[in-house]
Order: structure tokens, then C-alpha cells, then sequence
């Protein structure tokens, strides 16, 4: 097994590509009235929760077990893409690099389609691959859909 990889994953979503990505992007403070059993606290350190490269700490629940991550956030407005880059937290004592992107693409009719891409380097060979942690961020994409499309109903 290589040190290193890449995993993508292409998710179908309800919800609109504008309204998914702006929750992501900006509104991260929601996240645990919205999807509470997965993500429990979010905090930021430096700078605002819309702000490029704003450093953020997750308290979340992966497997059944309470973690806490700690990332930099960088977005693409054209793309719709937002990047959490990995800087702290108990998924960094296993990896050097975890990068999860998130990218939200439009549909023709309605809907959207989230890129969930993890870009992943172990700290050593015995590390095991971050298979869960992929399961574990396309479950969020998922479960925030239903969170979406009950705020566009209300609309």
C-alpha cells in the first residue's frame, strides 16, 4: 500500500449548487443545529467564519467516537469549490496531509453534484488509509441536504 493517495466521490444533492456551497463556505456556525449527530461545535481561531484562510476547530463525532480537527479554509467563489486543509487534530497524528474539498456543481434541472476529493499522506506506513474519514465527509454533504432543501422550502 502506497503512503499516499487521493479519493473522489461524486454525491447527487437536492439542494441548489449556490445554497450548499454558501452553507460551506460561510455559514459553518449552523452545522450542529443542522447535522448535530455528525458535527457537535464549531470554533474559529483566526479570522471569520466567511473568511479565506480562517482557522477553524471541529468537534465531531467519526465511528462513534468524539474527535477534534483543526483547519484552514481556503475558497474558489468561480468554482464553487471549498478546501479544509488539515492542520491539527487526531486524524493529523495519522497523517501528514488531509486536505477535503468540497465542490458544488450545477444541474441542468435542479440540484447539484458535490465533489468530495480528500487528498491524504500518512505520517508512517502503519497508519491506517482514511477510508472512514472519506465515508464520514460525504455523510455530512448528504445529511446537510435534507438541512437545505427543509431552508428552501421555508423560502
Amino acid at each position: 500500500m502506497g503512503k499516499s493517495g487521493t479519493y473522489v466521490t461524486d454525491v447527487p444533492l437536492k439542494g441548489s449548487a449556490e445554497k450548499h456551497y454558501k452553507r460551506w463556505k460561510s455559514e459553518n456556525h449552523l452545522f450542529p443545529d443542522a447535522i448535530g449527530h455528525h458535527i457537535q461545535g464549531v470554533t474559529v481561531h483566526e479570522g471569520d467564519w466567511d473568511t479565506h484562510g480562517a482557522i477553524k476547530s471541529w468537534n465531531y463525532t467519526c465511528d462513534g467516537k468524539q474527535e477534534v480537527f483543526k483547519e484552514k479554509r481556503e475558497f474558489d467563489d468561480k468554482k464553487m469549490t471549498v478546501t479544509f486543509r488539515g492542520l491539527d487534530g487526531h486524524v493529523m497524528e495519522q497523517l501528514k496531509v488531509y486536505d477535503v474539498i468540497f465542490q458544488f456543481v450545477p444541474k441542468s434541472v435542479e440540484g447539484c453534484l458535490c465533489k468530495v476529493t480528500m487528498i491524504w499522506e500518512k505520517r508512517n506506513e502503519d497508519s491506517p488509509e482514511p477510508i472512514k474519514y472519506m465515508k464520514f465527509a460525504t455523510s455530512l454533504a448528504i445529511d446537510m441536504d435534507d438541512h437545505i432543501l427543509k431552508d428552501q422550502s421555508k423560502a
